[in-house]
Order: structure tokens, then sequence, then C-alpha cells
């Protein structure tokens, strides 16, 4: 694929043959803005009006606790809070407001990283789609990877089937190159997972763990998209 100052960054993405290409994409755009809103951005006005209203999720404040240090993180809350207290938590109690609680819960349901990270995925993915239908060496590359977990097969099929996805006429070829991505490695998870539960069977003493030993790790991130906390041995 020729690179350009578009496809540059998904030339980068697809480079390494490690885990799920999406997975990689999803944690470039959180670290970039995990940085930018605790560097840049924190005095930006219009910026900490979209952050006060939205807030954040607890994965992305997590990250923005590692990446920012604690003075931008403190004027992001302390913002974020007063919103809080002014919108939902007036000085005067009154009957008890379902607006306003759905209000707070749809709230309590957003993220500013999330929604941009979802935006900037979306761009990203449509040249996915552009260079995947041009055929050559990106579609190989895309084939190449391997996997593709389980929460970003459902993303990028209802982007691909979107108004800046696939062609129609290319759509099925697409869904198969993504199927035999999913699916294989789906029946290797199989295999393995099966293969440990095995291996506590007295009869299967001496014999080799294989591709098994972490097959629980790479199974929970398979289906949520996380690495998995350290499990007890």
């Amino acid at each position: 694929m020729k690179e350009t100052i578009v496809t540059i960054p998904i030339n980068d993405l697809f480079a390494p043959k490690d885990g799920c290409p999406l997975c990689r994409m999803e944690s470039m755009l959180e670290q970039q803005y995990c940085e930018f809103v605790t560097g840049d951005a924190m005095m930006e006005p219009s910026i900490r009006i979209e952050t006060n209203k939205r807030g954040f999720c607890h994965r992305h404040f997590a990250r923005m606790t590692q990446v920012g240090q604690k003075l931008p993180n403190a004027l992001i809350l302390d913002s974020h809070l007063q919103e809080i207290e002014e919108k939902f938590f007036p000085k005067k109690a009154g009957k008890p407001d379902k607006k306003q609680l759905e209000a707070l819960g749809a709230m309590l349901n957003s993220c500013y990283v999330c929604d941009r990270v979802e935006a900037d995925m979306h761009h990203l993915m449509a040249t996915v789609f552009v260079e995947w239908a041009k055929g050559g060496e990106f579609r190989q590359t895309f084939r190449d990877q391997p996997f593709i977990c389980l929460n970003h097969y459902r993303f990028i099929m209802n982007a691909a089937m979107g108004k800046r996805g696939v062609p129609s006429k290319q759509l099925a070829d697409f869904h198969a190159d993504v199927l035999e991505l999913v699916r294989g490695y789906l029946d290797s998870l199989k295999k393995d997972v099966s293969h440990f539960v095995d291996m506590f069977d007295y009869r299967s003493k001496g014999q080799e763990w294989g591709t098994s030993v972490d097959a629980i790790e790479r199974s929970i991130e398979f289906l949520t998209k996380e690495k998995p906390y350290a499990i007890a041995k």
C-alpha cells in the first residue's frame, strides 16, 4: 500500500502481527486523548465545557491519572464536580425529579474520551475499508492478522455495513476475511482451553502444556478486549 498522510497510521497499526489490530487502534487513540485532556487541552475552554458535561468512565479516569500529572487531573475534577453539584444537587431540596435523575444517569454513562475514540475509530476504519477494497498488499496484511476480538468483530462489521463502509459488492468477501480471523482464533482457543482442562487429569501426567499455558488469559482478552489481571496459579 502506497503510504500517504492518511494511510501511515493504518500501516503502523496493521504492521505488527500481535493480537487484535483494532485493539491496538483503540489503545493508541485512548493514549492520545488521555494525554490531550490532561495536557494541552486542560485550559482550553471549549474542551473543559465538554469534559465537565460528559465526564469520564472509570477506565479513562484511571488512564488519565497514569499519563497526566496530578494537578491537571485535579483541575478537571474540580470543575466537573462543581458542574455536577450545580446541575443535580442544588441547596434547596424539593420533590425528586425523574428527568433530572435520567439526565444524571446519562452523564454517568457518558465519557468524553470514549466518544472521541469511537468517532476516530470510524474515521480510521473508513481508510481501512478503502485500502482493503483495492486488494493487493494491504488486503494480505489484513488477512495475516492473528485475530480480531469478539467486541471488535461486532464493531468492524457494523462499520463495514455503514455509510463509509465496504462497497456492497465486496461486503461478502470482506466478511469472509473477518470471519476467518475470528473463527480460526476461536477454534484454537477452544482447543487450548480443553487441553488446559485435560492437563489436570492424572492421565495427562507428563504431557506438555503447549500453547494452552495461557489459554485463560487469551480467552478473556478475546471475549472482552481487555488483558486480564494476573490469575492465581
